[in-house]
């Protein structure tokens, strides 16, 4: 049975002229896994917190992904050694989690009155 995964990868800021060829394979290292992309956001080029690899800035794409618990390492372990990849992470994607924090953020607005 396959969860669905929310995936967010920083590119190498040189990839900013042509991001699509670094995303597409992405895309296809999910797909070689038996997994399927459902939704794709590129954000752009933005400054990061702190430096990685001698860079300031990366390209942030999330991807929402289909894929088999088993899986989830062996797409990891191959996203590790992608040239492209400055950082990644891969979480299980809760449906529920803005929902949950949109309650508390009125409760806490309802205590303030």
């Amino acid at each position: 049975m396959q969860k669905t995964y929310e995936l967010m990868v920083l590119l190498h800021p040189d990839l900013e002229i042509d991001a699509e060829t670094p995303i597409a394979k992405i895309e296809s290292l999910v797909e070689a896994v038996g997994g399927k992309v459902t939704k794709r956001d590129n954000w752009g080029k933005k400054r990061l917190a702190y430096r990685i690899a001698r860079q300031d800035f990366a390209i942030y794409v999330y991807l929402e992904v289909q894929l088999d618990p088993q899986k989830v390492q062996a797409l990891e372990s191959t996203i590790l050694i992608t040239e492209e990849v400055l950082r990644h992470l891969l979480v299980v994607h809760e449906e529920g989690a803005v929902r949950k924090s949109e309650k508390s953020d009125k409760k806490v607005e309802e205590g303030a009155k």
